[in-house]
Formats: C-alpha cells, structure tokens, sequence
C-alpha cells in the first residue's frame, strides 16, 4: 500500500552530474526515470522540480561579472534544460510525461498554470515544472515549496545525496547523529541548513510535510512513497 496520492519530488540539479563534475550523467538520469516510474505505476500522482545546479547556478553567477537577476535568469534556464532531459528519459520508458514552465516558453513548454497541471496529473500524466518561481531572488526550494502547496500534495519528498537530516555535517563529523523525525521548530532552533528559509517557512505555515532521503540508491524513492522510514520527516 502507497502512503501518498500525490507528491510534490524536488530534485538535485548537481545529483544529475554523476561522477562527470558537469552537465548530465545519462546513468544517473535514467535511473531517477526508472524510479518515478515504479512510483508512478503504483498509482501516484507525481509532479517535479529540479534544481539546475549542474549546469549554472545563479548565485555564483554574482561572482563572475553577472547581476543577480541575469545570473538567476540563467539559473531558471539550466532547469528548463534539466526538466527536458528528466522527461524525454520518462518518456522512453513508455510513460506519460509533461514539461510545464513557469515562464513563457512554447513550444518548449507549456505555460504552467495550477488547473492545467492538476488536469495532467488527475490523467496520469507526471508534471515537471520548469523554470523555478518565475522571478529571480528565489531558489528552486522556494519553487517547489509553492508547487506543493499549490497543487494539494501531501508531502514535499526532497530527494538528495545524503540519507537524512543530522545534527551536523555528516560528511565532516563521522559522529553526527541522525534524526528520524524532527519538527519545524527543531529545525529552527538548531539552524539546520535543510533549504533555505523562504521554502522551509512556506512548508510550515502550510503544513506541509518534508520527507530527506537519499535519492541516489536505487529504489529509494519507491520505499519512500510506501512510508518506509529510511530518510527524515519533518512536520509540524
């Protein structure tokens, strides 16, 4: 039995890198294919934001000559690039797929609007939107707190390369403890950098709930949407 019936997943731009340090690993990419596909046949309506580190971040862009708003304009564009390439993977596996894009940009994409995404969703189509917020200063955590919300899921599932929410760096502290579940509050008094502000504020006053997990190891996502505890929860 699923636990959900529809969930917003946000996905890691730089996860798409591979071991290539840039661009897309088309391993990595059709393995997260294959995964929101077993969800997806197990009866979930699946909609999807992916970052676009992997190709141009935005805020870095403010150290190498570029101004905020043309560097996260760039940043905006880098995700388009990602959602294409998530969804032709999607596709090639004989599942129905859309890019919606938060800015104007047919033919590449349609126009994201709430009602046209859930129409997709509700024909078991997985939705994609692209492009982040549509404005700069906001990150694509802040875009995927909003989808989520807008669209009614149930959770937030925040697929990344670390298995959980810990006290510390668990890649620097061997001895960071890791949480099974954690509230809001917790996470604000301990200044735990799970996303940025924005996002995780809009997830609390709207209730919804956020799932970290490791994205990386095959099958992952399945135990996840089954309500297997193998990553963080964080709810009110």
């Amino acid at each position: 039995m699923t636990k959900y019936k529809r969930i917003l997943l946000k996905l890691s731009g730089e996860s798409l890198m591979g071991a290539k340090g840039y661009g897309i690993d088309e391993e990595v990419l059709m393995g997260y294919a294959k995964q929101i596909k077993a969800v997806k046949d197990r009866g979930i309506q699946i909609a999807i934001v992916i970052g676009g580190g992997n190709i141009f971040r935005g805020l870095s862009g403010t150290n190498k000559g570029f101004d905020r708003v043309s560097g996260d304009q760039m940043g905006m564009l880098a995700t388009v690039v990602n959602s294409l390439a998530l969804c032709s993977a999607i596709k090639s596996i004989d599942t129905k797929a859309n890019v919606l894009t938060s800015i104007d940009m047919s033919p590449i994409g349609e126009h994201y609007t709430k009602n046209k995404a859930v129409e997709l969703l509700e024909e078991g189509h997985i939705v994609i939107v692209a492009g982040g917020t549509g404005n700069p200063f906001f990150t694509t955590d802040t875009a995927s707190a909003l989808r989520g919300i807008e669209l009614e899921c149930e959770v937030m599932l925040k697929g990344t390369r670390v298995d959980g929410i810990y006290d510390a760096d668990p890649e620097k502290n061997p001895k960071a403890k890791k949480f099974n579940t954690i509230t809001f509050n917790e996470v604000y008094k301990r200044e735990l950098k799970i996303m940025d502000l924005t996002a995780f504020t809009m997830c609390k006053e709207n209730n919804l709930p956020l799932v970290v997990f490791d994205m990386d190891t095959y099958g992952n996502l399945e135990k996840v949407a089954d309500g297997e505890n193998i990553g963080t929860t964080v709810t009110l």
